[in-house]
C-alpha cells in the first residue's frame, strides 16, 4: 500500500511544476526588467558638456565687498583674509587658458571665506554664455570650494534658456596662476537637461555638441 501511495503522488507534483513555473518565470522576468530598466526621467533628459576657463583677478573683476570680522585665517595663501571675507565676480570666461583667447561667457556672482580653519569658500555663480551653441543661456553652479585641493566639486543647480532646469556637476580646478591677484580656474561642466526645453531652444549646433 505504502509503495502505491507513492507512486500516486509523483503525478501530482508535476502537474505542480508545470503549473506553476510559467509563473516563476513571469515574476523572475518583471524583477529583472525592473532592476535594469532606464528610468524614464533619464531617458528624457539630454546631456550637456561645457569646458571654459575662469580669469579670476582681485581688484578687477573680483572685488571683495565684505571685510570678515573673524580672525586673520591661519591657512589661506598669504594675504589679509579674514572669516566671513566675501567678493563678488564678473569674471571673463574663455575657450582657453590665456586671458587673450575667444571670450565665451562672464561668470557672475559671489565667493565667502567660510571655514573657520580649512581653506574654505563657498562659491554661487551664474555662468552666462555669449558663444556657442548655447549663447543667451545661463548655468547656475553652487557649493564648497576647497582652494588647495586639485579638484574641486561644485553642483549645477540650474539654468535659463537652453539649460533651464539643468542639473549636474562641475569638476573646478585651478589650471594656473597668472600672479599673486589672476588665477586661471578650469571649469569641466557635467550636466543635462530635459529634452523638451533643449528643443523649445532649437540651435543647429546644440545635437552635435550633445550628443559628444
Amino acid at each position: 500500500m505504502a509503495r502505491s501511495r507513492s507512486c500516486t503522488a509523483k503525478p501530482k507534483l508535476h502537474q505542480w511544476w508545470e503549473w506553476e513555473w510559467p509563473l516563476l518565470a513571469a515574476v523572475i522576468t518583471v524583477i529583472l526588467a525592473a532592476a535594469f530598466a532606464v528610468p524614464a526621467s533619464a531617458a528624457r533628459r539630454r546631456p550637456v558638456r561645457l569646458h571654459l576657463y575662469m580669469h579670476d583677478i582681485a581688484g578687477e573683476t573680483a572685488v571683495q565687498v565684505v571685510k570678515g570680522t573673524g580672525p586673520l585665517h591661519p591657512s589661506m595663501p598669504p594675504g589679509n583674509r579674514h572669516f566671513g571675507d566675501t567678493t563678488v565676480m564678473d569674471d571673463l570666461l574663455t575657450e582657453g587658458p590665456s586671458v587673450d583667447s575667444k571670450p565665451v561667457g562672464r561668470a557672475q556672482g559671489s565667493y565667502v571665506l567660510a571655514g573657520l580653519v580649512d581653506p574654505v569658500v563657498v562659491v554661487t555663480a551664474t555662468l552666462k554664455l555669449t558663444d556657442g551653441p548655447y549663447s543667451g543661456s545661463t548655468i547656475v553652479i553652487a557649493g564648497r570650494d576647497d582652494v588647495l585641493a586639485e579638484v574641486r566639486e561644485l553642483a549645477v543647480v540650474g539654468g535659463s534658456g537652453m539649460l533651464r532646469r539643468a542639473s549636474g556637476h562641475v569638476l573646478w580646478r585651478t589650471a594656473k596662476v597668472e600672479s599673486k591677484l589672476h588665477a586661471v580656474l578650469e571649469l569641466d561642466v557635467h550636466a543635462s537637461v530635459p529634452a523638451a526645453a533643449a528643443r523649445s531652444h532649437s540651435h543647429p549646433l546644440l545635437m552635435s555638441s550633445a550628443s559628444e
